[in-house]
């Protein structure tokens, strides 16, 4: 969702600077202008300078952070985390554009394999819309944290690759719509 609320932050919190990637502190106090608030994670301006904060620290907007799903013990199809994995790459959003990382095209692969019974390993190969983007380690962390928190994933790894280069035509229609693009 984008909006442009204003909180004063509760307590002081790490974000990371947009779009270079550099971790930083922010001050309690400080007002935030919340821009963006999508997939859990919050990109907002503070002091005119654009900031990502992660969705584990909602509580320093004054927000309340999301509880992480329980596990069900059932058995684990390969076929049904696929699936859910799917759906949980589409809760990742680059900080500056309203559209999640699959809808954008960013991810150009994702393999499930067997570790044990219950157990998978998933491997993701995703891009960024610039090569020169700060923001690829967080992203990639961000897909990393909400892999490894279904149930049945225990391993994840995700490889930033450059070929091909990613460009607009890689797009679904909604999110070239969502973004006038259409």
């Amino acid at each position: 969702m984008q909006n442009n609320e204003s909180v004063n932050l509760v307590r002081d919190v790490e974000a990371y600077v947009v779009p270079i990637g550099t971790k930083v502190t922010l001050q309690k106090g400080e007002t935030a202008h919340i821009s963006q608030s999508l997939g859990g994670s919050y990109t907002v301006i503070v002091n005119g300078n654009m900031f990502r904060i992660d969705s584990q620290n909602a509580d320093a907007l004054g927000l309340e952070v999301a509880a992480k799903p329980q596990a069900t013990g059932a058995p684990v199809t390969a076929e049904s985390l696929e699936k859910e994995i799917w759906n949980q790459l589409k809760t990742c959003y680059d900080p500056e554009i309203p559209v999640n990382i699959v809808d954008l095209g960013l991810i150009y692969d994702c393999h499930l394999s067997a570790l044990a019974e219950n157990s998978y390993k998933a491997e993701v190969k995703m891009t960024l819309t610039a090569p020169g983007c700060g923001m690829g380690p967080v992203l990639a962390q961000d897909v990393q944290s909400k892999l490894i928190s279904l149930e049945g994933v225990d391993d994840v790894n995700v490889e930033l690759v450059w070929e091909p280069q990613w460009n607009q035509s890689m797009m679904t229609e909604a999110a070239k719509l969502q973004l006038g693009l259409l």
